[in-house]
């Protein structure tokens, strides 16, 4: 897989406003359905494309990944489409957690990767922000693993998963209950030693009955862009077949 590289910090060092999410919505026109990510760094993607829609007058709907965001965005003015009724994105505007040199991303932290993926699988472009404290040789050497499993089958998926080599911890909120997705479905935080071969962890993974979904996203993303300490950003791009 070829790359196209990219360096710019004249994206915006004599504005106060955020490059990173100026440059994430930088694509998007009117017509467009936006899909839009879960956590923290995407909703900087959603502030930015709520000023974007509203100076340049754009027409456009958006598919939210999470409750959360979907609650942001319409605070923000835009307009919220249910995915069960859209085919198509023209564009992902999304977080990670981790991601690497050959554009591998790692998701989970909000437990909304499913949505996520399912959002990235209908969409033509996606864009996936971090920060360089996120880029690592190997997606996984700094976080755990998110697998999305249903709670009824939690001990035999357990099992299976430990026969595989992945061990790890049921995530719970602060109060100790529980984290429950937005579908419904408990989380499991793995931990990896690091040498995994990524492809095959994957399928492994979507092989077990009742793992519903995983962090690893191995093909989803188009373009990664990096946000140095000092502002700066770099646009990583998969090169087209």
């Amino acid at each position: 897989m070829s790359l196209l590289w990219h360096r710019g910090s004249a994206l915006s060092e004599q504005k106060v406003a955020d490059a990173l999410a100026e440059a994430a919505v930088s694509r998007v026109v009117s017509g467009m359905t936006i899909g839009l990510g879960a956590g923290a760094t995407a909703a900087r993607g959603v502030r930015a494309l709520a000023d974007k829609v509203r100076d340049e007058k754009l027409a456009i709907k958006c598919v939210a990944a999470s409750e959360a965001t979907e609650a942001i965005a319409r605070e923000l003015g835009l307009e919220i489409l249910e995915f069960a009724l859209v085919e198509e994105l023209d564009l992902l505007i999304d977080g990670a957690d981790e991601v690497d040199r050959t554009l591998n991303v790692m998701k989970g932290s909000r437990g909304a990767m499913t949505r996520e993926r399912m959002l990235a699988w209908t969409c033509r472009h996606t864009v996936y922000m971090v920060g360089e404290q996120k880029v690592s040789e190997q997606i996984g050497a700094k976080n755990s693993l998110a697998v999305a499993v249903m709670a009824f089958g939690l001990a035999s998926i357990r099992s299976a998963l430990r026969d595989h080599g992945l061990n790890g911890v049921c995530r719970r909120e602060m109060n100790g209950d529980l984290f429950v997705t937005d579908n419904g479905n408990l989380i499991l935080d793995l931990s990896l030693r690091g040498d995994e071969k990524l492809p095959e962890l994957g399928a492994a993974l979507n092989d077990i009955p009742g793992v519903v979904d995983h962090g690893l996203f191995l093909s989803e993303a188009d373009e990664i862009l990096i946000e140095s300490e000092r502002g700066a950003v770099e646009c990583l791009l998969r090169e087209e077949p």
